[in-house]
């Protein structure tokens, strides 16, 4: 298997414990917290992001240097600017789409916005973020 292959594998199961956390998140803000499903999904992904970064930095991408904390914090920057931005747009785009237009039920639009941000999350991972 190649490592690029490998990587991917990974980004899947990060991002697989990623969709329960935003889930999770998204179930406890929308149905126990009663905020708007719009402002739920921006919180919710914003969760996930975070907690992808930290697994995708010890996991997925770990064969990279660390470097200095700088570095961290300068990747961070970078999978907010990408993934962060892919995720946020492209769900809060996709739910007022689907919930909002299609009537689709909240939590199958959420796992269908997950989805579909999923391809370009791992592109922008893998040559914007974490690249050599």
């Amino acid at each position: 298997m190649t490592p690029l292959a490998v990587r991917w594998l990974k980004f899947n199961v990060v991002g697989a414990v990623g969709i329960v956390v935003q889930m999770g998140a998204f179930a406890l803000l929308f149905s126990a917290f009663h905020l708007n499903y719009m402002l739920a999904t921006a919180l919710a992904v914003e969760t996930a992001v975070l907690h992808n970064f930290a697994w995708h930095e010890r996991y997925t991408w770990k064969h990279l240097p660390r470097g200095a904390a700088r570095d961290v914090a300068l990747r961070l920057v970078r999978f907010h600017a990408g993934n962060g931005a892919i995720s946020i747009l492209g769900n809060l785009a996709l739910m007022r789409l689907f919930v909002g237009s299609l009537h689709i039920h909240h939590y199958l639009a959420s796992g269908l916005a997950i989805a579909l941000c999923s391809l370009l999350n791992f592109a922008a991972s893998e040559w914007f973020v974490f690249r050599k």
